[in-house]
């Protein structure tokens, strides 16, 4: 082989940072990297970066908890709950308005509920005595005439409820111990499932949800109910999903890698992530649709206040959890590794025969370069390469 082909051969295969004619590796889309996964797209590399973006996502989750709190419901909080069929042609601004000029202060919130001539009106508010009580229902009733089941106008057609904040505490405290439950269940499956530094990344990646997806509350505003309770616990079985998907990928892509000194922990891991990329953000989309169109089909068209609150909550919390699985739990994975033990020894023994591979592979005359086998020996992989195979193995 001539000396420009040989050259031509190294560079190809190397595909070092130094000394590399980057015109002549292959040239693929974004979107055919995606496709193939086969790590042209560089995660692990660029850690340091994904770990100040989730810490600036986080900063901004816990200083909007902090000053702005959150907007809790009734079942939380306590309150009077204010229903009635909705007659024709009202909106729930006019309702408001009624309670407004009633009470002398706006409701928590005016939904209407159901559809067509089952419809009716809800109005969520803080505790009212029964003379406010008494005044909204005459207030309501002269404005509107609502009709009872039976077709009459009645004032019994408008129903109050109050709830209770004992009620509320109880289920707060019931949901604290359901994700309390959550958490360990799921701590003991991945650390015997894969190993105690997957199981670390993974619950961080857990709390990191819990905490963006509560800051979003908090930041919007949404209001916080049952629902949203029941939605958290729902969003945080699919983040560990498609965490553990990853980790799989990591653990088959990095057995047996502190026996080779061709490629480190970190670059076998960001391989993993590429290659279960393109399954992250299917997963995705497919469960984003339908939670777009509970959102249409429930809030819009048929105005369910309660399916409102779980819709928002699972797609804020789907996003969230794509996120953190693909740029948070491995990344963190992968640091973990690096900070010590057999990893981390590996991973300067790697990059050490690497540097010296480079230094002995520098042009000995103009336009010369040391033998094809030990600049591959010596160099990091080029992104889209693939893992060394048996043969590979063997022929070096």
């Amino acid at each position: 082989m001539s000396e420009s082909k040989t050259s031509a051969v190294t560079d190809a295969s190397a595909g070092t940072d130094a000394g590399v004619d980057r015109s002549a590796l292959p040239h693929h889309s974004w979107l055919q990297r995606l496709y193939t996964g086969t790590g042209g797209f560089e995660v692990v590399g660029r850690r340091r970066f994904y770990y100040l973006l989730t810490g600036s996502i986080v900063a901004l989750s816990l200083l909007s908890i902090l000053v702005r709190g959150f907007t809790l419901g009734i079942e939380f909080e306590g309150g009077t709950r204010v229903q009635f069929p909705t007659p024709a042609g009202v909106s729930t601004e006019q309702v408001e308005s009624v309670y407004s000029d009633t009470l002398g202060q706006g409701p928590v919130s005016v939904q209407t509920v159901g559809s067509g001539s089952s419809s009716s009106v809800e109005i969520r508010s803080e505790a009212l005595d029964a003379g406010q009580v008494a005044a909204l229902q005459n207030a309501l009733f002269d404005a509107f005439q609502p009709q009872d089941s039976d077709g009459n106008v009645s004032r019994n057609a408008i129903s109050v409820a109050d709830v209770s904040e004992t009620w509320g505490g109880q289920i707060t405290e019931k949901a604290l111990i359901a994700l309390v439950v959550f958490l360990v269940i799921v701590s003991i499956y991945i650390a015997i499932r894969f190993e105690r530094d997957m199981a670390i990344a993974a619950i961080c990646a857990l709390f990191f949800d819990i905490l963006v997806t509560a800051g979003v509350y908090s930041l919007i505003g949404f209001e916080v109910t049952p629902a949203t309770v029941i939605g958290l616990l729902t969003i945080l079985g699919f983040s560990l999903y498609d965490t553990v998907v990853v980790f799989d990928k990591v653990e088959e892509n990095t057995r047996g890698i502190l026996h080779l000194n061709r490629r480190t922990f970190a670059e076998q891991a960001n391989l993993a992530v590429n290659q279960t990329l393109m399954r992250s953000i299917n997963t995705t989309v497919i469960s984003v649709l339908p939670v777009l169109g509970l959102m249409v089909v429930a809030v819009w068209l048929l105005g369910v206040g309660t399916l409102k609150d779980l819709a928002l909550v699972l797609f804020v919390g789907i996003v969230v959890g794509a996120y953190s699985s693909i740029f948070f739990a491995t990344p963190l994975l992968v640091s973990i590794k690096e900070r010590w033990g057999p990893v981390a020894a590996h991973t300067k023994k790697v990059l050490a025969k690497r540097a010296e591979a480079a230094g002995r592979t520098q042009p000995a005359a103009a336009g010369q370069t040391q033998p094809r086998v030990r600049a591959v020996a010596g160099s990091a992989p080029r992104p889209g390469a693939q893992p060394m195979g048996k043969r590979s193995k063997k022929r070096h």
